[in-house]
């Protein structure tokens, strides 16, 4: 399992869910999550700011690329 799929169930929501909250399919959420296509910037910040009520000092980097 990759970490953006960990970080979803640790927010406890749905590919489904989380395509809603970035406006896309949920196909297309399905294959971002999945490294087919990439989350743009405005994704990767809406992800951040989710996961910081989990863990305030998360970064960008933490999350997508480390």
């Amino acid at each position: 399992m990759n970490k953006i799929v960990g970080y979803r169930k640790m927010l406890g929501k749905t590919q489904s869910e989380m395509a809603k909250i970035f406006n896309v399919s949920t196909q297309s959420y399905w294959q971002k999550e999945n490294g087919k296509a990439r989350f743009s910037d405005e994704e990767k910040i809406l992800f951040k700011k989710m996961v910081q009520d989990i863990f305030p000092n998360i970064t960008i980097d933490e999350i997508f690329f480390s």
